[in-house]
């Protein structure tokens, strides 16, 4: 069966508010990751995204049909939704179709204008005008279950209680990630950032503050994913997809999750079952952070550290630091280069294995990074290697 290679790789300007509209950006990114893969428009015959588009949202301003008009590409295969194992589910569905040999060269790309307004999970209640929430939203909503920082939370809290995991050690995922930010020239937030610093900041949901919250911005990200075979002659050197993760075995819904059994645990368990690499060969983290604690659950959940030991594999930010035993997110991750909701990670995981990454560049000469998305029962993990 045919491998599957990320060829190119392409990203707009990211920031808290941008004039251009999500398709300009998109177009901008997309454009971007062809000339990196050394592709013309006409060579791409797939096109897949997450979650779809949805229309005055800054959540997902562009959708399939949107960008095909734009660029005028012709399809062989295209697939966007939002039922998937979180937003890396676009770049599985890509991998799968291209080893299925529907597609050779697939571009898979998110875009986000949340950083100019358009509030993700809004329900409103009360006056009689206004709709009802339905489904599982009729459970939540009355006790802020929109947003998901309270389900992260709780879990947060039980890893608390459980292991004795603190509030200093969730601080060192967001210090650390600070400091990797102010050496990336995309980095939305750059000011130094002391434990001091994170403590003070106000309280979101207990125990996450304000520093443990990604922060939305206005930006797309694009990946072009090739048959290997199509992308030897290429310009910029190829980096292989090794194993995916994409599993759920557990329950289907925020509320029911339970701590270190969840759809995390689930796909990297699957990942790890596609290749011989084990957890201490790999090279780079780059983990999902919509908020500190998915960084904790990711760090068990792959076997980086044991049960109940992230906060012990945490102290200090030694082993998380860009010459570290683990460095995470030498770009800054969602928590201070902004959310561009999940794609930032392959991106920068291919930046890193092809040594282009800059002053954020993690010694050593990397061959390997697992990306991580989301978390809960909405989760997807990817091995990356350079051969």
């Amino acid at each position: 069966m045919v491998d599957v290679v990320i060829s190119g790789i392409g990203q707009s300007a990211v920031g808290r508010k941008l004039e251009a509209s999500g398709l300009a950006l998109t177009v901008d990114a997309a454009l971007e990751a062809i000339g990196d893969a050394g592709l013309t428009r006409d060579d791409i015959d797939g096109l897949s995204t997450f979650p779809g588009a949805a229309p005055g949202s800054g959540f997902s301003p562009v959708g399939s049909w949107r960008l095909r008009d734009a660029l005028g590409l012709e399809l062989d295969w295209i697939c966007g939704g939002g039922e998937r194992p979180g937003q890396l589910g676009a770049l599985i569905d890509a991998y799968a179709a291209i080893r299925a040999g529907l597609a050779r060269h697939v571009l898979c790309f998110r875009t986000v204008k949340e950083g100019s307004g358009g509030a993700t999970h809004q329900v409103h209640l009360g006056a009689a005008t206004r709709p009802r929430a339905a489904g599982d939203q009729q459970w939540q909503s009355p006790y802020s279950g929109p947003s998901y920082v309270g389900y992260f939370a709780m879990q947060a809290q039980r890893h608390m209680h459980l292991y004795g995991t603190t509030r200093e050690q969730f601080g060192q995922i967001a210090i650390t990630q600070r400091r990797n930010a102010s050496i990336n020239p995309k980095g939305v937030y750059r000011d130094p950032m002391t434990m001091d610093d994170y403590l003070s900041a106000r309280m979101i949901s207990s125990p996450l503050g304000l520093f443990d919250c990604d922060a939305p911005v206005d930006g797309s990200t694009v990946l072009i994913l090739s048959a290997a075979d199509a992308a030897k002659d290429l310009k910029s050197r190829p980096v292989r997809i090794e194993s995916v993760g994409g599993s759920i075995r557990s329950a289907a819904s925020w509320d029911q999750m339970e701590l270190g059994h969840d759809a995390t645990n689930d796909s990297a368990q699957r990942m790890w079952q596609g290749t011989d690499l084990t957890p201490k060969d790999i090279d780079i983290g780059l983990l999902y952070d919509g908020f500190s604690f998915i960084v904790v659950a990711w760090l068990e959940a792959l076997g980086i550290c044991g049960k109940g030991e992230a906060g012990a594999f945490l102290e200090g930010g030694a082993n998380i630091a860009l010459d570290g035993a683990f460095p995470i997110n030498p770009h800054g991750g969602q928590l201070s280069s902004g959310r561009v909701h999940g794609f930032g990670f392959p991106h920068e995981a291919v930046l890193q294995l092809r040594g282009e990454a800059g002053a954020r560049q993690v010694g050593g000469d990397p061959r390997s990074a697992i990306v991580t998305n989301s978390a809960g029962f909405m989760a997807g993990c990817m091995l990356l290697v350079r051969d």
